[in-house]
């Protein structure tokens, strides 16, 4: 009668391929890391896409359920109090902020040379509605007014987008000009107001973001208002009651949305092929246990003579694929990973050269890292779940007539 062999007995016996084959054992472990270090490099590249591109659209909690209104640019019409204050009553409205912008002047203290700029008025909630943030210093704020420009800005006015520009104090003249009924009204700051906040963005216009509190006048109408939803859920619903009352209505989430498809799509497409990588090196490790199990036909025999049951012959076969894939699914974790962070390192280095923020366009989640080691585990004890049924199903006497 048959007896279970120990665990300790099993572990050492299912090892014993890796030293009387290492090359082939090697071999195989290196074909499932490739494999396995694909599909971990590829998806790392899509969920890096994805969080970039959507990283970017998203910025606070509150831009997501933000929509922009405007009028059609045919109605030459625009927004004042009494229809910003309807707005704000409609259900699922949380918080309403207008937008003016206008040109002007503005102009160095100490400096009689005035520079002429698109200035911007809004009121500090319009950052966090739109997920806007500053390079360098701070945003202003209801307590603590101040300029936010961009870097265009500050070169037009002969400053540099560095800290030194910081509390520069500015001096401006707002040009509120109503195109509809061809009027034009001057709006001067109250005081000079200090720069406190720089935009590094070459890519933006000359732009100043000017906080309605610090002039003397504020605008007597608005181009656009931002329009804050309760929830993402009441977002369809505030903007079909804005479309029903003949604004134009952009909402981030709509970007979100459409960004998350496509990088969706990309993720997938990059599995597909992480996953074609995966299969071929799976039915070699296949080929690999059916070799093993033909060569050790004489050594289950040797093993069921001196008592050892189906069950452990079985076992000893799939604990030695299970460990082969493991080991395979741990070197593809440490491939992918180190070739995605090797190529963020590089990116990182090439974009502080050349005077941008470092990113990182690989990003590998905890949980997919997981999945990949168990995956490939499943994978080993699938591969060998054939050759052990046959080893524990062969009969001492066939073990060796076949020897």
């Amino acid at each position: 009668m048959g007896h279970k062999l120990l665990l300790s007995e099993m572990i050492r016996l299912a090892l014993r391929n890796f030293r009387v084959k290492p090359i082939r054992a090697i071999l195989t472990v290196l074909g499932m890391s490739v494999g396995f270090g694909v599909v971990l490099f590829l998806v790392s590249l899509g969920y890096g896409l994805q969080y970039i591109l959507i990283g970017n659209l998203v910025t606070t909690q509150d831009s997501l359920v933000t929509m922009q209104a405007s009028y059609p640019s045919e109605a030459n019409l625009t927004f004042t109090k009494n229809t910003l204050d309807d707005i704000a009553t409609y259900s699922g409205v949380a918080e309403v902020s207008p937008v003016a912008q206008f040109s002007g002047e503005a102009t160095l203290v100490g400096d009689n040379r005035p520079a002429l700029i698109a200035m911007r008025v809004v009121d500090p909630a319009y950052f966090r509605l739109t997920g806007t943030d500053v390079t360098l210093g701070k945003l202003f704020s209801s307590s603590t007014p101040g300029l936010v420009v961009t870097s265009q800005t500050l070169a037009l006015m002969g400053l540099s987008s560095t800290s030194a520009s910081l509390d520069k104090q500015i001096n401006l003249v707002v040009s509120y000009e109503d195109d509809v009924h061809g009027t034009t009204t001057l709006a001067k700051s109250t005081t000079a107001i200090p720069i406190i906040g720089i935009i590094s963005d070459d890519t933006q216009a000359p732009l100043m973001n000017v906080p309605i509190q610090s002039l003397v006048t504020p605008p007597p109408f608005y181009q656009s208002v931002l329009v804050k939803a309760k929830s993402v859920d009441l977002v369809d619903i505030v903007r079909n009651e804005l479309i029903n009352k003949g604004f134009v209505v952009s909402a981030r989430i709509d970007l979100v949305n459409q960004a998350r498809q496509i990088t969706n799509i990309i993720t997938m497409v990059l599995g597909v092929f992480g996953i074609t990588a995966l299969v071929v090196s799976a039915i070699g490790m296949f080929n690999t246990m059916i070799v093993s199990f033909m060569e050790r036909t004489y050594e289950v025999g040797v093993l069921k003579s001196l008592g050892a049951t189906d069950g452990d012959v079985r076992n000893l076969f799939l604990l030695e694929s299970a460990f082969m894939g493991f080991l395979g699914g741990g070197g593809g974790v440490l491939m992918g990973y180190l070739a995605g962070q090797g190529i963020n390192l590089g990116l990182g280095i090439l974009a502080s050269r050349m005077g941008g923020k470092a990113f990182s366009l690989f990003i590998t989640p905890l949980w997919f890292i997981a999945l990949t080691l168990g995956i490939s585990i499943a994978i080993g004890v699938m591969s060998g779940a054939w050759p052990a049924y046959q080893a524990s199903k062969l009969s001492p006497k066939q073990a060796f007539l076949n020897k």
